[in-house]
C-alpha cells in the first residue's frame, strides 16, 4: 500500500484549496495517496481535531499538513495519530479563541513555513511553537495565504517528504 498524505484546511478554505492541491500534486508525483476531508461547517477546532482522529482510524497517515486552523487540528490530533511527520502552514496556534493544542510527535518531525505579512496569525507564534519544540520554521516573504510563494512552498514539502520518509 502506498504512503499516505492528509490534509487538513484552514477555517474559511476547502479540502481542494489552492495550496492543497499544489502540494498534493508534488505528493502523488512522489507515490502518495491523498485524503483531504471537508471540515466546512465546523468551527471549533477541537471538533475538527476529532473528526480527523476519527477518519484516521483505518489508516493513519504517513504525514499529516495542515494550513492556519488546520495546523492547529493536525498537531492537536497527532496525540491520537501516529505520524512520521507534520507539515504546517501558518498554524494557528496561541490565538484567545483556540484551546491549547497538544503535540503528539518530536519536533524534528515537525516543518512550518509562515509568512512574515500575515495579518490574521503572528509570525511570532509559529516562531515561539519552534522554539519551544525545536522544530525547523521557515518564514517566507509573504502573507497569510502562502499564495504568492506556492513554488517555495512546494520546495520545502518536497524536501521535508523526503526527509522524513527517509528515516
Amino acid at each position: 500500500m502506498p504512503p499516505l498524505i492528509h490534509f487538513v484546511h484552514g477555517k474559511e478554505s476547502g479540502p481542494w484549496g489552492r495550496k492543497i492541491t499544489h502540494l498534493s500534486a508534488i505528493a502523488k508525483t512522489q507515490g502518495f495517496d491523498i485524503e483531504s476531508l471537508d471540515y466546512s461547517g465546523i468551527a471549533c477546532p477541537l471538533s475538527r481535531s476529532e473528526k480527523l482522529a476519527e477518519a484516521c482510524q483505518d489508516r493513519a497517515p504517513d504525514i499529516l499538513v495542515g494550513s492556519s486552523m488546520g495546523g492547529w487540528v493536525a498537531t492537536n490530533a497527532t496525540q491520537c495519530i501516529k505520524v512520521r511527520g507534520l507539515f504546517l502552514m501558518a498554524p494557528a496556534f496561541y490565538l484567545p479563541d483556540y484551546p491549547m493544542h497538544g503535540v503528539g510527535c518530536e519536533g524534528n518531525q515537525i516543518e512550518i513555513v509562515h509568512g512574515w505579512r500575515d495579518s490574521i496569525i503572528p509570525v511570532e507564534h509559529s516562531i515561539r511553537f519552534g522554539k519551544e519544540h525545536g522544530c525547523t520554521v521557515h518564514l517566507i516573504e509573504d502573507d497569510h495565504r502562502l499564495a504568492q510563494r506556492l513554488d517555495l512552498l512546494g520546495e520545502y514539502f518536497a524536501a521535508f517528504i523526503k526527509r522524513v520518509m527517509t528515516k
